[in-house]
């Protein structure tokens, strides 16, 4: 089934997917991957393989069965655009997207090029918001390009964790920015100014602004648990969204 999620700018996920490959350093610390260990751990249907790519057709009609209007992070434990997902069965997630416009689907990918190349062509529903993770310079930012080129209604980047400045972004064509920094006990630091910088650039381009946690580390470079640190930044919790849901 899907779950409701503690990700504050979500309401549940759905996970016809699961399990992934480390392709830049955002990785290094996987999320998904220490809980998909634990499901497995466990005995939790779909992690029979651990983090392997494993597909879950069954799964595909879970949202359908959902009247209530609901947004949808999917795939929170893979990549929908994995090099091993075959663009068949991307093809019956976006079919189950269409089938239903009650709801909200945030797709979010670091294989950006895959995901835009499948895209090209393609009529992309409107409750469909794409994103993309930008961690860095080297292999976060040139994600955003990839994203450009898709015509989808919401284009979004994800910049969790946020592990250096990432300098000047080009916010042309993107609606929202959500950043965050790591958490676990083996977290990488995130600097204010550094969160401070995209800020003000999303304000400047008149992009929606969505600050996600501190994490391990606090706005005064102390680490101590994620909860204790909060999320406050600036002395105010930053939810703005990029349309009204």
């Amino acid at each position: 089934m899907s779950t409701q999620s503690k990700i504050e700018w979500t309401e549940q996920t759905w996970n016809p997917v699961t399990g992934c490959t480390k392709i830049s350093p955002g990785c290094k610390h996987c999320y998904a991957e220490i809980m998909a260990r634990r499901l497995t751990a466990m005995g939790a249907p779909g992690y029979e393989n651990g983090f392997e790519i494993s597909l879950m057709p069954d799964r595909l009609e879970q949202p359908l069965k959902r009247k209530k209007p609901t947004v949808y992070f999917v795939n929170s434990m893979s990549d929908l655009f994995h090099e091993e997902v075959p663009y068949s069965f991307i093809n019956k997630v976006m079919a189950t997207i269409s089938k239903t416009p009650q709801h909200t689907y945030q797709i979010l990918t670091k294989r950006a090029e895959r995901m835009a190349d499948y895209f090209e062509n393609k009529v992309i529903p409107k409750n469909a918001w794409l994103g993309v993770s930008v961690e860095d310079k080297k292999y976060g930012l040139p994600r955003v390009e990839h994203l450009r080129r898709i015509n989808a209604h919401v284009r979004f980047l994800s910049i969790e964790p946020l592990l250096e400045d990432v300098g000047k972004i080009n916010l042309r064509d993107i609606h929202w920015v959500i950043v965050g920094g790591e958490s676990g006990a083996k977290a990488r630091p995130m600097k204010p100014e550094w969160v401070e910088s995209i800020q003000q650039q999303c304000e400047t381009q008149n992009v929606a602004f969505f600050f996600k946690q501190w994490g391990r580390w606090g706005a005064d470079g102390q680490k101590r648990s994620k909860h204790h640190n909060g999320r406050e930044f600036l002395g105010k919790t930053w939810d703005a969204m990029p349309i009204s849901l």
